[in-house]
């Protein structure tokens, strides 16, 4: 006998063929194979799910940036020595004897008749041959001389401050030179200038106004273009100018300082 499939549709068929199929139990036993499918999957999905979830949320948490755990640093102070009570303080030091005799010439002190005492003050032939003091005593005229109450800081040596200013050549009084004259200057540049081949080119003529400064020792120093001709010129002034020699440095007050430059290098085609 072959095994009868029961939730077959044709046999559904066969069972309500001239019955209400309206009926509900035709409904349920035709979507019967699909809810039981549909119930293995979501019951399935969600079990997946649940396993995987502790899963995902420990990489999510590793994922997550952590925050740097407090170090609390335990600091243990050390108790102060005990006080030794042998130790006794050095008594103070005596000052050594005065150079000179001294003889007692106490201050005068205000006091009751009845406790007033005759004591005669030194003479004037006493302090001729002794400074006065508080008591007196012989002095030793090989003793050193101690200063025993505070003592002053005394004179303080200067402290020479370095002039970095720069200085301007026109209110100099002394501005620096060049060895030979300006006119060496000026001959230095046209020899050693060379026309740059773009500028030259294209015919481009003018003048490049320099800046520069005069250090302490002469060095030329800080070369800048303060007006631009461009084409390559700008780069040939200041490399010119930077190669010069030593200047004889500036003087102010008698003393040498820095100075600035300002001119102009002119660029000029032979015809």
């Amino acid at each position: 006998m072959s095994k009868i499939d029961l939730f077959n549709k044709k046999w559904i068929d066969v069972v309500f063929e001239d019955k209400n199929k309206s009926y509900g139990a035709y409904q349920l036993r035709q979507q019967n194979s699909w809810n039981t499918t549909k119930s293995l999957l979501l019951a399935g999905s969600v079990f997946v799910f649940l396993f995987f979830v502790p899963k995902i949320y420990s990489m999510i948490k590793g994922m997550a940036p952590q925050e740097a755990e407090e170090t609390v640093t335990e600091v243990i102070m050390q108790p102060p020595p005990p006080i030794n009570p042998e130790v006794k303080t050095p008594p103070p030091v005596e000052p050594p004897p005065p150079k000179q005799d001294q003889v007692k010439f106490p201050p005068p002190i205000v006091k009751p008749d009845n406790e007033v005492r005759d004591e005669k003050p030194p003479t004037v032939e006493d302090l001729k041959k002794a400074d006065p003091g508080q008591k007196t005593m012989e002095g030793d005229p090989t003793a050193d001389v101690v200063a025993i109450g505070p003592v002053g800081e005394g004179p303080k040596q200067a402290v020479v401050v370095e002039d970095n200013t720069v200085y301007s050549f026109v209110s100099m009084e002394n501005p620096p030179t060049f060895p030979g004259g300006m006119d060496k200057f000026y001959k230095y540049i046209s020899d050693n200038l060379k026309y740059p081949p773009m500028a030259a080119e294209n015919n481009i003529q003018g003048k490049v106004f320099i800046s520069f400064t005069v250090e302490k020792d002469g060095s030329v120093t800080d070369v800048k273009v303060d007006r631009k001709l461009g084409y390559g010129t700008d780069e040939e002034a200041v490399r010119v100018v930077k190669g010069s020699r030593r200047w004889n440095p500036g003087m102010q007050n008698g003393k040498p300082v820095r100075v600035k430059y300002n001119m102009p290098i002119a660029f000029t085609l032979q015809q």
